[in-house]
């Protein structure tokens, strides 16, 4: 009978013969196999009886190579394991030739196991992270679901910068050296595949709406894409974001929301993935005992995820916030890299943490922000200087949840939309919501990786996707 090796590491079928396939992590001694299958972080020991085996097979047990083991499970007469494979036969499914083999048991770099990223989930650190990065979006479904959401996919070819801040990829078939022209001698984008300028979406929200206005209750799970040439540990040009929207919820309903989503996905990976946190939250602290003082997370990992879950996320205008900021000890001596002097001022990681970690010592849901830092669908406030905006702040890594309520009013819409020179014709379909059966409502948006990056500890949110694209990095 085949069975996995989280199957096996939990059963009691002693002296039960059974199969199992997997890589070799290591053989020690021409006698020990530690074997994974990927079903856990864990290894099952295989022990052989090298005077029973071929020794042509035996030179072939390396590192990297696939093996199917037939033997009989029984109780470890060694310590670190509770069971043990006695094998009875063996046979290589792979060869990894060990001279070649670059993920060898002992200690790599980030940077070494990013160039080779379709080798580097075969370590435990990263085995981990995408098991629980499986398990993080399937309690976003899970969550959606139980709550009468109905998953809607967005494109990704659009004509519209829902952010505002131009940095798209363009989509084309025009040939790059030679394309159309007109009269004027610019590039005629009426003659490309879709007749207008296209790009790949930075996110699906304004589609969603349409879809909220009509469903009630949405959301979106996909692909965006942001042509940003940031080169740092916070960005990549491809990543997945969730974004939800209500019809008929306004920015209370949606602090709720995003409050009570984030809790209810963090307790699903606390329940269901306990090993690999484990091993997550050893990696952090040791990680973090490197670095200076000063530098070092007052949390373990595992203390940060039940930080969120066990705290009441607090909510503070942006106006205390920033009373709170210009009057703090780090920004009255100068230790913020962005000294906050005026209301206005669009806040940097700094801040937002210090509001979390050290004022209140609690996630925070910070609201109300000033209209000229935040993109024009938001619903300007009755003072005619804020937004009805909201962003929720976490301990380690900042803003991790970004919304608002929509504006609702055709005429303000057209007004805002004026005054930042957006073209009305390109956004008609998205203008007409407030002409036929307009109504309040409200949605944010989670960049994904951004939360694996928190619920596993990881540095870099390029170590939290698969294969990472970022400027001058389109590998695999």
């Amino acid at each position: 009978m085949q069975k996995s090796v989280a199957e096996l590491l939990l059963s009691d079928q002693f002296l039960h013969d059974f199969q199992i396939k997997g890589w070799v992590r290591t053989f020690r001694a021409n006698r020990f196999i530690a074997l994974n299958d990927g079903s856990t972080i864990n290894n099952i020991q295989c022990v052989v009886d090298f005077e029973n085996l071929d020794e042509a097979i035996l030179k072939r047990i390396t590192t990297g190579a696939a093996v199917s083991i037939k033997g009989t499970l029984v109780e470890s007469q060694g310590k670190g394991q509770r069971v043990e494979i006695n094998v009875n036969e063996i046979e290589i499914l792979g060869d990894s030739n060990p001279e070649e083999f670059p993920i060898q048991p002992k200690k790599h770099s980030f940077e070494f196991l990013r160039e080779n990223a379709h080798l580097r989930v075969r370590t435990n650190t990263f085995s981990a992270v995408m098991r629980l990065r499986s398990a993080l979006s399937f309690a976003v479904h899970k969550y959606f679901t139980e709550n009468g959401f109905y998953n809607f996919h967005a494109p990704i070819i659009t004509g519209s910068d829902a952010e505002g801040a131009g940095e798209m990829f363009r989509v084309t078939t025009m040939h790059p050296e030679n394309p159309p022209k007109d009269e004027n001698g610019k590039v005629d984008y009426s003659k490309d595949f879709f007749g207008k300028e296209t790009y790949l979406t930075v996110s699906g929200q304004l589609e969603a709406e349409t879809y909220a206005m009509a469903l009630g209750k949405v959301y979106t799970f996909g692909p965006t894409f942001r042509a940003e040439n940031s080169n740092t540990t916070r960005h990549l040009a491809e990543f997945w974001m969730i974004e939800p929207e209500v019809a008929f919820m306004d920015l209370d309903g949606n602090m709720d929301l995003a409050e009570d989503f984030i809790k209810s996905v963090i307790k699903y990976v606390l329940a269901n993935c306990k090993d690999d946190l484990e091993f997550l939250n050893e990696r952090f602290v040791k990680e973090e005992s490197t670095k200076p003082q000063l530098q070092r997370s007052e949390m373990s990992l595992l203390e940060k995820l039940n930080f969120v879950v066990d705290n009441n996320f607090k909510r503070v205008s942006y106006t205390e916030a920033i009373d709170i900021l210009r009057n703090c000890k780090p920004n009255k001596k100068k230790k913020f890299q962005y000294i906050i002097n005026e209301w206005g001022a669009d806040l940097q990681s700094e801040h937002e943490r210090y509001l979390v970690e050290k004022h209140y010592k609690c996630p925070v849901i910070l609201f109300d922000y000033p209209a000229n830092i935040k993109a024009f669908y938001m619903r300007l406030n009755d003072d005619g200087k804020t937004v009805r905006a909201m962003d929720v702040l976490f301990p380690g890594i900042g803003e991790i949840v970004g919304g608002a309520q929509r504006e609702e009013r055709f005429d303000v819409l057209v007004e805002k939309m004026k005054a930042l020179d957006i073209d009305e014709k390109e956004l008609w379909w998205y203008l007409d919501l407030r002409k036929f059966g307009t109504a309040v409502h409200s949605g944010f948006g989670l960049g994904f990786e951004r939360l694996v990056q928190f619920t596993t500890g990881m540095g870099n949110i390029r170590d939290v996707i698969p294969f990472p694209r970022t400027p001058q990095n389109a590998e695999f």
